[in-house]
């Protein structure tokens, strides 16, 4: 997940786009039932202004709809590795992750009722999973494996890392540390299966492979820099304990995680990076 989302109707953006793949339907995302028991275990919570509150509750309700929806995206990987064959052990971890993103939108959720807030919201459509029609099978899962596990889940695990750090309530820490180790797993997944995907592929599909890699690449940077905080917001210490991230940070931790760990991992793989 890309942790500091505060776009309530923003949906995943870990897969590059492609026109026609996603769904225009609308519909609401309801986890307030699920959440209110989780929400009074977590204790009280931190006194806020009412400017703290609201922006909190906004942050955790994007990542309560970003978690749910990104089951979406990897029940798309799953059916697209059957299409490739391969076997049980990376389909049941790939339905691991289905399952995690699932209680990831729980966790979250239970933080906006904490909060005080509503654990509903109108989701304006599902995120586009391409099919990659143009391409055999496990070059079209090679292609979603890059955009989703090496590229987005990979930056997750810098934001959801440092956020850990600032957050200063030991409840939200918790939630904050288990959705980490989660996705820590869904990056190893994706690197370990794009190295396992990439003999597979022919001279010609690696070629397509490296020219992918830049329109996943700026993909990933514009949905991250509309949904990031703007770099010049100073959250408050209060609204910081809460999981309230600041832009400078996490607008460097962006472009870290990409010239520091994606893109000299990729080239260790003979990728164009």
């Amino acid at each position: 997940m890309s942790a500091s989302v505060q776009v309530e109707s923003a949906a995943r953006g870990a897969i590059a786009d492609v026109p026609g793949a996603g769904r225009d339907r609308s519909f609401v995302l309801d986890l307030q039932a699920e959440a209110e028991p989780l929400a009074r275990a977590l204790g009280a919570l931190p006194p806020l202004s009412d400017d703290e509150r609201d922006a909190a509750i906004a942050t955790w309700r994007g990542r309560m709809i970003n978690e749910t929806i990104s089951a979406q995206v990897f029940a798309a990987l799953l059916q697209q590795a059957l299409a490739a064959g391969l076997n049980g052990g990376w389909l049941r971890r790939i339905g691991d992750a289905i399952t995690d993103e699932l209680r990831h939108g729980r966790q979250c959720a239970a933080l906006v009722v904490a909060l005080g807030g509503s654990a509903r919201a109108e989701v304006a459509r599902l995120p586009a999973v391409p099919d990659h029609a143009d391409a055999d099978p496990a070059e079209a899962l090679a292609r979603n494996v890059l955009s989703v596990g090496c590229l987005s889940e990979t930056v997750a695990v810098a934001l959801i890392g440092a956020e850990r750090l600032r957050t200063g309530h030991a409840a939200l820490r918790e939630t904050l540390s288990a959705i980490l180790a989660d996705e820590v797993q869904h990056s190893r997944l994706g690197w370990e299966l794009l190295e396992a995907l990439l003999p597979r592929l022919s001279a010609a599909a690696r070629a397509r492979l490296d020219a992918y890699l830049e329109v996943a690449l700026r993909h990933l940077i514009a949905h991250e820099q509309a949904h990031l905080p703007a770099a010049d917001s100073v959250p408050s210490a209060a609204a910081e304990a809460v999981g309230v991230c600041g832009g400078a940070e996490a607008h460097s931790l962006l472009y870290g995680a990409i010239d520091e760990v994606i893109l000299p991992r990729l080239r260790q793989l003979g990728i164009a990076a």
